[in-house]
């Protein structure tokens, strides 16, 4: 619905790419960047600089080496990349985003239910971990994440296609357990079916899986209910070029590309501006 402040804001010219941050959401992210040392020369690098090309190649899909001249060096913003990966920042700059989002639409900073899917990609010839996943008939890698009923992943890992879907939840469960105290229902779909990933849930809290099912008499298109909204995410991700395949050597960082991603599209949702997704 059009208002006057959606027009006022729709009007203003976009400033630099389209992934570039604008000032309301660069203040999202400034508390939680690292302070420039106490000792020693002094930081030179705009840091907004760098996440703006950090952003630009994830949504552009270019490898490091092409990013354009306005940018800092691409030696520059792959270090502090890798920094932040090192020090588990890209995680608490995108966990607190969810938090802020979640708190901003009336939901509890924890969510009590949540939604499990996976996408088999396929990898190039950076090397790397692989596997062959014989439903999809891909050879790769798979993206395995766990989603809020917003669509905001709780917890992704990377793992080789070969490792089927109900193996895969286990290390899901694994990363997330502790993490969610009040989880008590997760959707999956027929993938995660069997009583031997039943079993082995209550190892990892008191929630329970609820398989969601396609509908026998149903024929064609048929949209599923929660487990649409996982795959919503999905295919958010695969708005980004750099995420059309798993070009990563090493898995973390396919991992850390989902969620830079993620802290993208939250940073729109809480400071929206021109041409955001």
């Amino acid at each position: 619905m059009w208002t006057p402040e959606t027009r006022k804001r729709y009007a203003e010219p976009a400033k630099g790419y389209a992934s570039t941050l604008s000032d309301a959401q660069f203040a999202l992210i400034v508390p939680l960047l690292p302070p420039p040392k106490g000792k020693g020369r002094p930081r030179t690098t705009d840091m907004r600089a760098v996440l703006d090309a950090i952003f630009y190649q994830l949504r552009s899909g270019g490898p490091w080496r092409y990013l354009p001249s306005e940018f800092p060096p691409w030696q520059t913003v792959y270090r502090y990349f890798r920094l932040f990966l090192t020090l588990g920042l890209w995680d608490i700059i995108h966990d607190t985003l969810r938090q802020d989002l979640r708190e901003a639409v009336g939901k509890q900073a924890s969510p009590s239910a949540a939604i499990m899917d996976s996408q088999s990609v396929k990898t190039t010839e950076a090397g790397g971990p692989k596997g062959y996943c014989a439903a999809k008939k891909v050879s790769g890698r798979k993206r395995h994440i766990l989603v809020d009923t917003l669509g905001m992943i709780l917890t992704a890992i990377v793992h080789v296609a070969d490792i089927q879907d109900r193996d895969g939840a286990v290390l899901v469960f694994e990363r997330f357990k502790g993490c969610f105290p009040w989880m008590s229902l997760i959707w999956v779909d027929g993938g995660y079916a069997g009583d031997k990933l039943a079993r082995q849930v209550a190892n990892f809290g008191s929630f329970r899986l609820e398989i969601v099912k396609r509908s026998d008499t149903a024929s064609g298109f048929e949209v599923i209910p929660k487990r649409w909204i996982v795959e919503r995410t999905l295919a958010w991700l695969n708005r980004n070029r750099r995420m059309s395949k798993d070009f990563e050597k090493l898995i973390e960082v396919s991992a850390a590309l989902i969620k830079i991603a993620m802290i993208r599209l939250m940073l729109n949702r809480l400071a929206p501006r021109n041409g955001a997704f």
